[in-house]
């Protein structure tokens, strides 16, 4: 029985090999003919792909609608990874995790939009060529890492302020002016050139650079927003001074729109596509700008109104009339107050809505610009006009405009938060829109002013506001951004869209006209990496997100 049990326990073993054996046999088969099912299926896709490949989508316009939510990587392990590449690329002393570093590079004490804590940046990279900016973007573009241009941070409207985490790319270290020709009234410089710097540099050669926006700007930011300031009614904006630009895109290819002549008719004009787009589409790492003769004589003079309208009305005769001032500001009798109150210039003005009037040309030229002005506004109610008679005086008068932002910010309140927001309407509809808001910011009790271009119908607002306040603030850009509009107007003159005039484009454009620029945005950045959700959204807001108009 002993013999007859072992028998059957030898038999059983042998069966569970032969079992086993033969289940290890279909398992290799199995895999074998799972490997070769993929590698068929793969080069049979690839081969209807080649021989029938998909029509590409035909809509011309990309609706909200339409739209799929980015898909980003940024995980710790994912960035930390990046972190170690970023290095091995500009060095460990340009990536910074500095909280303070990290902090400046997310918002700012003067801009209007409120930024989300959660929505930093992980490290801050500062490349020193456009080399290094291509390899930057091909390590985002290979991880999936979204990626916000910095260049000044002097903007207002939220441009730099990330909102999906993802790196800063700030262009500190491409500082140079790297080429001055004389001859053909042009200049090659980096992005981190600032305005100021470069009219110093240019001065030597008795040129200039027109544009002036705020004070600390530099030529990319300058470039991003499509910025102007007070020269733009003489002198045009940012638009009329760009000839050509590198730019790195979003996949880290390096492109330059155009040569160096004053015109040219060779293909789509890439740039003045790049220009005011904020670094949406690509990141501008070198500029071409014009540059012109400063002119042989200029003069300063101010004049006082005893209201808003009669000021605004007097800027209408002058530019009706043609008469070649270089500049024309408003500021209302809120703004000259601050001005007295902060003791920022070297004296005392009267505290009534004023404009002041920049001249240039020839000596004679000025003369008869300051001439007939003068007789303009004593029509139009002035109070009083003064006009500089010297270099020292022309400083003088001028200072006060310059002072305007800061003076104001002066009379903050322990807790106070700024909003500059900029509107521009057809001259014919500036006294309107000017009166109507100043009254509108009357009652509503905030502490504001009223300071602007006036020449070519643009105008700011400066509110200051509390958190409790914030809504009474909103609200009231809210009504200017719509009087515009209904005016025929513009949402932004020359902030810049952001992330705070992004929803006031349609109404202004149209939704089809934003959902053509949707188009070209996923055109140049397919992945969504460079600066997203500025301009127009890439995907749809969540309920309540939008104000109704």
């Amino acid at each position: 029985m002993v013999q007859s049990i072992s028998q059957r326990l030898a038999r059983e073993r042998k069966d569970q090999e032969r079992m086993g054996n033969m289940r290890e046999e279909a398992g290799a088969g199995r895999n074998y003919a799972i490997t070769f099912m993929l590698f068929f299926v793969g080069g049979a896709s690839w081969l209807l792909g080649t021989k029938f490949p998909r029509d590409p989508d035909p809509s011309s316009t990309l609706p909200l609608a339409a739209t799929h939510s980015p898909r980003h990587k940024t995980g710790k392990a994912e960035l930390e990874a990046a972190w170690t590449d970023f290095i091995d690329i500009v060095g460990q002393g340009n990536v910074s995790t500095a909280e303070d570093d990290i902090k400046q590079h997310a918002t700012s004490e003067w801009s209007s939009h409120q930024s989300d804590p959660e929505h930093k940046p992980f490290c801050v990279v500062r490349p020193a060529s456009t080399e290094e900016v291509s390899a930057v973007m091909k390590v985002c573009h290979a991880r999936r890492i979204p990626v916000t241009g910095y260049s000044g941070g002097t903007s207002l409207e939220g441009h730099f302020t990330p909102t999906r985490g993802g790196i800063c790319i700030d262009f500190a270290r491409m500082d140079k002016i790297i080429a001055l020709h004389n001859a053909d009234l042009d200049v090659v410089v980096q992005p981190a050139v600032g305005w100021e710097a470069l009219n110093d540099e240019l001065a030597d050669h008795n040129l200039f650079f027109p544009p002036d926006p705020g004070p600390g700007a530099m030529i990319g930011g300058m470039i991003g927003t499509g910025c102007s300031g007070t020269n733009a009614y003489r002198y045009g904006t940012m638009r009329e001074w760009v000839l050509s630009l590198t730019v790195v895109l979003a996949d880290g290819t390096v492109i330059k729109t155009r040569q160096r002549p004053r015109k040219s008719s060779a293909g789509y004009d890439l740039t003045k596509l790049f220009i005011g787009s904020e670094g949406t589409l690509g990141l501008v790492t070198e500029a071409t700008l014009k540059v012109t003769v400063k002119p042989a004589s200029s003069s300063v003079a101010v004049a006082s109104f005893k209201s808003i309208r009669e000021a605004a009305d007097c800027v209408a005769r002058v530019v009706g009339d043609g008469i070649p001032v270089a500049a024309v500001e408003i500021l209302d009798d809120d703004q000259m107050r601050f001005i007295n109150s902060a003791g920022a210039t070297s004296r005392q003005w009267k505290e009534a809505p004023t404009l002041f009037f920049k001249f240039s040309g020839t000596e004679n030229g000025v003369k008869e610009q300051v001439a007939l002005v003068r007789t303009i506004a004593k029509g139009a109610g002035g109070q009083s006009f003064d006009f500089a008679k010297s270099k020292e005086e022309q400083l003088e008068l001028w200072s006060a405009r310059k002072e305007a932002l800061w003076s104001t910010m002066a009379a903050r309140r322990p807790g106070d938060h700024v909003w500059t927001g900029d509107v521009a309407v057809p001259m014919s509809r500036l006294p309107d829109i000017i009166e109507e808001t100043k009254g509108d910011l009357k009652r509503s009790g905030l502490t504001s002013s009223i300071v602007g271009h006036v020449g070519d119908g643009n105008f700011h607002i400066i509110l200051l506001y509390n958190k409790k306040e914030r809504p009474l603030a909103e609200d009231c850009v809210h009504r200017m951004v719509k009087r515009a509009v209904e005016m025929e107007g513009t949402v932004t003159g020359e902030h810049g869209v952001g992330l705070v005039k992004r929803d006031y484009l349609p109404h202004e454009l149209g939704e089809t006209t934003v959902d053509a620029m949707r188009k070209i945005k996923m055109a140049f950045d397919p992945l969504c990496l460079l600066n997203c959700d500025k301009v127009v959204r890439v995907e749809k807001p969540k309920a309540g997100e939008v104000a109704e108009w």
